[in-house]
């Protein structure tokens, strides 16, 4: 648990550019303090814009040279916030200044950078994390009943992971020969709602962006490397991914190589569908018995005269998950403990994402290399 007594680790945060709840996370534990944010000189003004904005909110000052960051600020860690496509460059490049790094989620959409990567912090000794939401209370507790035996030996495992967010216009809503929509004008759009994981100039669909989220759920209740991987996506919601042929839903269906078999269905399914954030359980099957975990757990309802529509009605109670993550980070750098989702995981969840890709893509059950 947090030390206060113990080193405060000084943080430098690398291109802020989309949802800022990594850094505030690492801002808000006692072990830790921002102290500069950086980026490259020749990035688009908007990214200057949002990075230069939160620095001023952090009362910290913005160097537009990553590089000359590293040698002024005497960070003992990066925590990257950038577009996907970009998390790589910048964790490797601050790996080799010799700082532990804090990714946000996916590692990257290109499997070779994540390998790169997992290499490079591997032989550096180095600590490295991606955010993920496994200290959730609903997943905590699923992994104790686990441990307890309350339902046996794993035999299967299922997770839905639909976020009811919009994505911009509905499919097939725009006019007959409107031109498609651009994929970074949408996500700079929403990031006025925090929906923007997907930033970049990269187009992404949701099992890229968000896949990572159920995968290491899996990963850490069945604790087995996967094997291979059926799949199928399609886009069906949002007229943005249809545009930019990236889907918005996908089905995958797994073999663990302990054998526990295994299924994710996965999607952005819009506002309209379902009346709070979306349907996101995990359903375990056991030897002995069976065990539904709802990830919104414990929440509380809150309505009230004149609520605004878009305002979720169900509030999640009891989350210290983003604190317990950086408790987790403090303690690697203190003792050396296991991570929650380190880098070498996290490149092979993104094995497991581009395997059903190719499997979607061509009709065939792919084995994980």
């Amino acid at each position: 648990m947090a030390d206060p007594g113990k080193k405060t680790y000084r943080v430098l945060v690398l291109s802020v550019i989309k949802h800022a709840y990594l850094p505030d996370a690492v801002a808000a534990h006692p072990r830790f303090a921002l102290v500069a944010v950086a980026d490259d000189a020749l990035r688009p003004d908007w990214t200057h814009e949002r990075n230069q904005k939160y620095a001023d909110m952090h009362a910290i000052p913005y160097c537009r040279n990553v590089e000359e960051a590293f040698r002024n600020f005497d960070c003992d860690i990066a925590v990257i916030s950038s577009e996907a496509e970009r998390h790589c460059d910048l964790a490797m490049r601050a790996v080799r200044a010799g700082l532990h790094i804090i990714v946000d989620k996916p590692l990257s959409p290109d499997v070779q950078e994540c390998q790169s990567l997992s290499e490079l912090i591997k032989q550096s000794g180095l600590k490295g994390m991606v955010w993920n939401r496994n200290f959730l209370p609903a997943l905590i507790e699923a992994r104790l009943a686990l441990s307890e035996g309350a339902i046996g030996d794993l035999l299967a495992v299922h997770c839905d992971f639909y976020f009811s967010k919009d994505a911009g216009p509905p499919k097939e809503t725009e006019t007959m020969g409107s031109p498609p929509i651009d994929w970074l004008d949408r996500q700079l759009e929403a990031h006025a709602d925090g929906s923007d994981g997907g930033v970049g100039t990269q187009p992404m669909g949701e099992l890229q962006i968000e896949g990572i989220y159920p995968l290491a759920y899996i990963n850490s209740i069945c604790s087995s490397p996967f094997e291979r991987v059926v799949a199928s996506t399609a886009t069906h919601f949002h007229q943005a991914n249809v545009d930019n042929q990236v889907d918005d839903l996908a089905a995958l269906s797994f073999v663990l190589e302990n054998g526990v078999i295994g299924s994710l269905a996965i999607g952005r399914i819009g506002a309209a569908s379902h009346p709070d954030i979306g349907e996101i359980k995990l359903h375990l099957i056991g030897t002995k018995g069976a065990l539904v975990v709802s990830e919104a757990r414990p929440e509380v309802g809150l309505h009230y005269k004149d609520q605004p529509k878009n305002e979720f009605k169900n509030i999640r109670i009891d989350n210290d998950n983003d604190f317990l993550l950086m408790d987790a980070f403090a303690d690697a750098l203190d003792c050396g403990t296991e991570l929650p989702l380190d880098i070498e995981t996290a490149c092979n969840i993104a094995r497991i994402i581009d395997a059903a890709q190719i499997s979607a893509n061509e009709g065939r059950e792919v084995k994980i290399s």
